[in-house]
C-alpha cells in the first residue's frame, strides 16, 4: 500500500472503531464496544506508522552517511600513520 492509502486506512479504521464503540455502548454490547476500541487503536497505530516511517528512514540515512565519513577519516589516518612509521 502507498503512504496515502495507508493513512486513509488508518483514519477509516479510527472512524469505524468509534462508530462500533458508540453502538456497542448504546446497545449494551460489550463485545461490539471492545471490538470498536480495538479497531480504533489499530487505526491510530496505522496513522502513527505512516508518520514515523519517513523520520526513521531519514535518520538511518543520516547515520549511514556519518558512519561512512568516519570510516573514510579513519582510513586516511591509518594510511598517514603507516607512511610515517615507514619513513
Amino acid at each position: 500500500m502507498g503512504n496515502k492509502t495507508d493513512k486513509f486506512a488508518g483514519v477509516a479504521n479510527q472512524a469505524a472503531g468509534k462508530v462500533k464503540e458508540s453502538v456497542g455502548r448504546a446497545t449494551g454490547s460489550k463485545e461490539l464496544e471492545v471490538e470498536g476500541l480495538a479497531q480504533e487503536a489499530k487505526g491510530k497505530a496505522e496513522s502513527l506508522r505512516n508518520d514515523v516511517a519517513p523520520a526513521v528512514k531519514r535518520s538511518l540515512h543520516d547515520h549511514t552517511i556519518s558512519i561512512v565519513a568516519a570510516i573514510l577519516i579513519l582510513t586516511v589516518l591509518v594510511q598517514i600513520i603507516l607512511v610515517k612509521s615507514w619513513t
